[in-house]
C-alpha cells in the first residue's frame, strides 16, 4: 500500500529562479523523474507523493539550493546529474565536488569539476605523473587538463606548458591548404586555442608564446625532444599511432606532467589500423605511476542533449558488438561444419 506523504521547502525569493528554472523548467524535470507532485507559492514549495520520492525531491531541491548561494547558475545538467545521485544516495557529494575551484577564467568564471568522475579525474592529475582521460565528448577531459596546466604554470610548479594532437582529418580529406606551415595545422589545434584564450584570455596567451613558455604543436613536433619541466597535454589521442604513442610517453622529461585524453568511439585513423591509446591502456595499465581515468556520459557537461546522443551511440555500438559476435560464432559453426563434413567425405573416398 502506498504511503503519500508531504513536506514544505522554503526557498529564499532571491533564488527561486536559479533553483526553479525559466518558466519553473526545474521543478518539472523533478516532478516526472520523481513521480511527485509540486506546488509552488510564494517562495514555498509542497512536495507530495510517496515517502521515499517526497525525501528525494526535498534533498534534491536543498542541494540546488546551496548551489545558488554559492553564487553559481544552476543548469540543467546539474538538475539532472543531482537527480541520478539522488537514487545512489550520493547527492550531497555535488557540494562536495563545487567546493574544489581549479582557477578562474579570463572572465572571473571559476573553473571546477562538475561531477563525481571529473573530480576523481582532477585529483589523478593533481597525483599521478602520466594520467590519461579517457571518455566521451563534452566530459571535460581537454578543458579541464588545460586549467591544471594553466594553474601549474601560473603558480611556478613548471616553466612551460606544452599542447599536441596528432593532425588528422575527422572522417573527410580537406585536400590541400593554403598558408605556411603554422596556417596549415592551426585548424587542428584550434580547440586547444580557444580552452587556452578561455582560461588565460589572448593576451597573456600570445605574450607567453611569443617567449617560447607555451607551445601549441602538431605531434609530429615532438620527436626528438626531451620535455623537461613542462606540462603536456596531448589531445585526441586515439587518432594516434602506437609508435606515435610511444614517441610522445618517452618526451617526457625531470619535472614534467603529462595528460592524455581521448574517446575511444571517435577514432579517425585508416581502417584496420591499431590506436596508440588503445595499445597503451593495456601495456601500461600496471604501473602505479600512471592513473587511468575513465568518464562516462554522466559526466557529459554540454547541453543535456549530448548526453542524450552519447548514451544513444553507445547503446547503437553495444547493439552491433553482440550483432558482430553472434554472426562471428554462426560463421565459426559453419566453418566447423565444412571441416567435419569434409572430414567424413575423406573418408567416405578412401573407403
Amino acid at each position: 500500500m502506498m504511503s503519500i506523504t508531504e513536506t514544505i521547502i522554503d526557498i529564499p525569493i532571491e533564488h527561486e529562479k536559479n533553483v526553479f528554472g525559466d518558466f519553473d523548467s526545474y521543478i518539472k524535470i523533478i516532478e516526472r523523474a520523481l513521480n511527485v507532485t509540486i506546488i509552488e507559492r510564494n517562495g514555498e514549495i509542497k512536495v507530495i507523493g510517496e515517502a521515499e520520492d517526497v525525501a528525494r525531491a526535498k534533498s534534491v531541491f536543498l542541494q540546488l539550493l546551496e548551489l545558488s548561494k554559492r553564487g553559481n547558475v544552476i543548469t540543467e545538467q546539474q538538475v539532472n546529474y543531482a537527480l541520478a545521485l539522488c537514487f545512489e544516495e550520493k547527492e550531497k557529494e555535488i557540494i562536495e565536488i563545487d567546493k574544489e575551484i581549479i582557477c578562474h577564467t579570463i572572465n572571473g568564471r571559476p573553473v571546477k569539476p562538475k561531477t563525481i568522475g571529473q573530480k576523481k579525474y582532477v585529483d589523478l592529475i593533481r597525483n599521478k605523473m602520466i594520467v590519461f582521460g579517457i571518455g566521451p565528448a563534452g566530459t571535460g577531459k581537454t578543458y579541464l587538463a588545460i586549467a591544471m596546466a594553466v594553474t601549474a604554470f601560473k603558480n611556478d610548479e613548471v616553466s612551460k606548458i606544452i599542447l599536441t594532437r596528432p593532425a588528422i582529418e575527422a572522417g573527410e580529406k580537406l585536400g590541400f591548404l593554403p598558408g605556411d606551415l603554422q596556417s596549415k595545422v592551426d585548424p587542428y589545434l584550434r580547440p586547444l586555442y580557444d580552452a587556452l584564450y578561455q582560461i588565460m584570455g589572448p593576451d597573456a596567451y600570445l605574450k607567453n608564446s611569443e617567449k617560447g613558455l607555451i607551445e601549441v604543436a602538431p605531434l609530429a613536433y615532438m620527436r626528438g625532444r626531451t620535455l623537461d619541466n613542462a606540462f603536456i597535454i596531448l589531445d585526441e589521442a586515439q587518432n594516434t599511432t602506437p609508435a606515435q604513442m610511444k614517441m610522445f610517453l618517452t618526451r617526457i622529461g625531470f619535472g614534467s606532467k603529462a595528460i592524455i585524453t581521448g574517446d575511444l568511439t571517435q577514432k579517425d585513423l585508416p581502417k584496420g589500423a591499431v590506436s596508440g591509446l588503445d595499445m597503451a591502456i593495456k601495456i601500461l595499465g600496471k604501473i602505479d605511476e600512471i592513473g587511468f581515468s575513465y568518464l562516462t556520459n554522466q559526466d557529459v557537461v554540454r547541453h543535456p542533449l549530448v548526453q542524450k546522443i552519447v548514451k544513444a551511440y553507445d547503446a547503437y555500438e553495444e547493439k552491433q558488438k553482440q550483432y558482430e559476435k553472434a554472426a562471428q560464432g554462426i560463421y565459426e559453426r559453419i566453418k566447423r561444419g565444412k571441416r567435419v563434413q569434409k572430414i567424413r567425405s575423406n573418408r567416405y573416398e578412401s573407403k
